[in-house]
């Protein structure tokens, strides 16, 4: 099959790039670009959501066709390069949680696994997958991933085919975005810093007055409930901070 340049007009061009667009996006959003999920379902929802809004980015792309191959491997791969901006951004903003359960697995215990099975990686990955996958699971119940749709459909306000890559605003973006995701990070994590500090206080001075007490084993069960009964106690909070942050910095993607 032979596809000529002239046929590539009108809303044609419009899926082509826009599934440029939206299909890079939609491999790195959260949830939906996890590894986990297959990629023909994120192949189809990509497509259906192309679908979805093309009458509505039509305006957005030139109606006559490329004047050349050239031409039109440079609009797609702009499109692309766009698309995987936007989902990055997406990425940082989740990696938000992945920080808070590093420190929060460091301060109850959990981290000491590497220190018996190296095959770990040197991380304990059980509380970060917990409260990402809880993350991920309230975005979709408070209908937040319509923020993620509606950005897409935003990218096109903020970063218009007709204009240039703003390399310098993403990149502030960028910094400003891995700033952010990485203070609240610590913030949900601080009571549990302050938790494992006083712990560990504590049990140094049993230590001291008590050398015989194998302390290391009476502090780790000990530290691993508390921490538990901890987490329990501000699950809450934590998930309500970063929903609001969630939402917060989604909507600036939204143009």
């Amino acid at each position: 099959m032979v596809i000529h340049l002239a046929n590539l007009s009108g809303i044609v061009l419009v899926y082509l790039l826009g599934f440029s667009r939206i299909g890079a996006m939609v491999m790195l959003l959260p949830a939906i670009g996890d590894t986990a999920v297959p990629p023909m379902i994120r192949l189809v929802l990509a497509l259906a959501i192309t679908f979805a809004i093309a009458p509505i980015i039509a305006h957005y792309y030139p109606a006559a066709p490329p004047a050349s191959v050239m031409a039109l491997v440079l609009m797609i791969l702009k499109e692309v390069v766009i698309g995987l901006l936007i989902g990055v951004m997406a990425t940082i903003i989740m990696s938000t949680l992945q920080v808070a359960g590093s420190i929060i697995a460091s301060q109850i215990g959990l981290s000491y696994s590497q220190s018996f099975d190296p095959a770990f990686g040197g991380e304990d990955t059980s509380i970060s997958n917990f409260i990402t996958l809880l993350g991920t699971v309230l975005i979709f119940a408070t209908n937040l991933h319509h923020l993620a749709i509606g950005a897409i459909i935003g990218s096109y306000h903020i970063m218009p085919p007709s204009a240039g890559l703003p390399a310098a605003d993403m990149a502030r973006l960028s910094v400003r975005l891995v700033s952010a995701s990485f203070a609240l990070g610590l913030q949900l994590a601080a009571p549990f810093v302050v938790f494992g500090f006083a712990v560990n206080i504590g049990f140094g001075f049993l230590a001291k007055m008590m050398p015989q007490l194998q302390v290391f084993f009476i502090a780790m069960p000990l530290n691993l409930l508390a921490g538990f009964f901890l987490m329990i106690l501000l699950i809450g909070t934590m998930m309500t901070a970063f929903l609001n942050f969630f939402g917060t910095q989604m909507a600036h993607f939204m143009g």
